[in-house]
């Protein structure tokens, strides 16, 4: 199974501009907003390719976000800096009912565009 999404980092500026702290917490968990903070100058970068990833996840697990909510969904990046997958609640379940051992994510992004590929295995 795949998933793939891609995004403007313009749209999740504007959110995170406009709702702060609202759409942050809607949408990454404490372990994201702190890992994407300290980013700064690429911040709105790293919120999307994350926002990117659990959208693809989503569609992996062909619900898309319904279900379960968006931090169900981690990203988090290992001392290597290589990004993993981490569910919880109802997305883990969903996982488990699947049958789904692992998911393997790919993130890229530029100045204007955050991509995410997300693969089960």
């Amino acid at each position: 199974m795949i998933g793939t999404d891609i995004i403007e980092v313009s749209r999740i500026e504007k959110l995170i501009k406009k709702n702060s702290d609202n759409f942050l917490n809607k949408v990454f968990t404490d372990k994201e907003q702190h890992y994407c903070m300290q980013k700064n100058k690429t911040k709105y970068q790293s919120f999307a390719a994350r926002y990117a990833a659990k959208e693809a996840v989503a569609k992996l697990l062909a619900t898309g976000i319904s279900g379960f909510w968006f931090t169900d969904i981690e990203i988090i990046n290992d001392d290597s800096g290589k990004p993993n997958v981490f569910l919880y609640n109802n997305a883990k379940k969903l996982m488990d009912l699947k049958q789904i051992k692992n998911i393997e994510i790919s993130l890229s992004h530029s100045k204007e565009y955050a991509i995410a590929v997300a693969i089960a295995n």
